[in-house]
């Protein structure tokens, strides 16, 4: 009788889990190196980053720290690109990432991947002084010269 009732436990546990898990929001406790999502609801100062192929523009960003950014983000190559904002070293681990996972899709809110001639935005608050930069981690864009840099002063 303890077993059944053990299992039967368990079974509940097993099944008030995942309905507890898809209730919290994913990015709420998650920190980034380059600041924090932004608040749209929010002012900010719009930044408009055209995509193409191998460049951004523009490809230098200065920003003053907590500053609220709206990049207005758009594909106008002929090719997928990716904005993902975060350390050089952060972007060189995801770009290993990448080499095995070409077409990766990415859900965190400082990256975006778009076909051509698609526009997205990204709100973003930077929190944090430093050298930041954007780059396009498919595989061959970043070592082409994909990147692009923000400097939060």
């Amino acid at each position: 009788m303890k077993n059944i009732m053990m299992a039967g436990v368990a079974l509940i546990g097993l099944l008030a889990g995942p309905t507890l898990a898809f209730s919290h929001d994913k990015h709420a406790h998650e920190t980034y190196s380059a600041g924090e999502p932004g608040n749209p609801k929010q002012p900010s100062r719009t930044v408009e980053v055209d995509m193409s192929e191998m460049k951004y523009s523009p490809a230098n960003i200065e920003v003053k720290r907590g500053e609220q950014i709206r990049f207005v983000i758009r594909n106008v190559g002929e090719d997928d690109h990716e904005f993902l904002l975060a350390t050089t070293e952060e972007n060189l681990g995801h770009a290993e990432d990448m080499q095995k996972h070409p077409h990766m899709e990415h859900e965190e809110p400082n990256a975006v991947r778009l076909t051509p001639k698609k526009s997205t935005e990204i709100v973003w608050k930077f929190t944090k002084p430093g050298t930041f930069e954007y780059s396009c981690l498919i595989p061959g864009h970043r070592e082409n010269g994909m990147i692009g840099k923000v400097t939060v002063k």
